[in-house]
């Protein structure tokens, strides 16, 4: 008799810990996103801050308060997105909003979930409509496209790879979630680009920058946006854009671009 109950304890723990193990809880550490992601070396930790020195991102810095991100992975990015500007003819609408993509990486949101970065399909849309005219390539190693390079011998426009932004962000190599949320073993998760995770950037613009106006968030509107650049010290502004106002490094000298500005404020205020 106790033998029948000793394995019915033992069943019930077996089913116990393939229920927690197959539950996709992680306690907010480190996950690799394989395929053509470089692994985390932060594999198993909690995202944190990046220090100054080799180990630095050289994009994304607006992550580097906490993120799961070294050099091992925006630098590939970063040499992706100056393969897009060069030999990939993008416009300036393009190359910031790859560069956004390819920072998806290094958002703490998404480093501790397993997969590959979950991008919103809305996001992965916009992308495709100010990309579509950029030429890619399919790099046969990876098994996914991306920009074209100076030795490549096949190049095309996005639009002969894809036809639309959920297979331009499946064939780059990232997973989507639906507008109608429908993303299996992820129904929680939260995707990059959407309204959570625009938030998240902002503080984290709020955050590298303490003298932002707090009430500037209140109101909610470019105008105010743009009259705080305006008045902000030339100086500074060349900071924030090798810094990463946009998320960029500085590869190309960004502009204070209207159009993206006005993307990111308001859908942030106004999804």
């Amino acid at each position: 008799m106790k033998r029948k109950n000793y394995g019915l304890l033992i069943l019930l723990l077996l089913v116990h810990l393939q229920i927690h193990f197959s539950s996709g809880k992680n306690d907010g550490v480190c996950i690799s996103k394989g395929g053509r992601f470089p692994p985390y070396t932060s594999e198993g930790k909690p995202p944190k801050k990046v220090g100054k020195g080799a180990k630095d991102l050289t994009l994304c810095r607006v992550f580097r308060k906490k993120t799961c991100c070294d050099v091992a992975q925006t630098y590939p990015a970063s040499l992706s997105a100056r393969r897009l500007a060069s030999t990939g003819e993008a416009s300036q609408e393009c190359l910031q909003l790859w560069e956004l993509l390819e920072c998806s990486i290094c958002d703490p949101q998404i480093g501790v979930q397993p997969g590959p970065p979950l991008i919103c399909a809305s996001f992965c849309d916009r992308v495709y409509q100010e990309c579509a005219n950029a030429y890619f390539s399919m790099d046969a190693n990876k098994q996914v496209i991306a920009p074209c390079g100076l030795n490549e011998f096949v190049c095309g426009q996005a639009a002969e790879w894809v036809s639309n932004g959920t297979e331009l962000c499946h064939a780059a190599g990232f997973a989507v979630k639906l507008s109608d949320d429908a993303y299996v073993g992820a129904e929680e998760a939260s995707c990059y680009g959407g309204r959570a995770s625009l938030d998240s950037i902002a503080d984290s613009w709020k955050s590298s920058r303490p003298e932002f106006p707090r009430k500037a968030v209140n109101l909610g509107g470019l105008e105010y946006f743009q009259q705080w650049v305006q008045e902000m010290p030339f100086s500074e502004k060349i900071s924030w854009a090798v810094g990463g106002l946009v998320l960029t490094s500085g590869l190309l000298f960004m502009r204070l671009d209207q159009r993206i500005l006005a993307f990111f404020i308001s859908s942030r205020f106004h999804i």
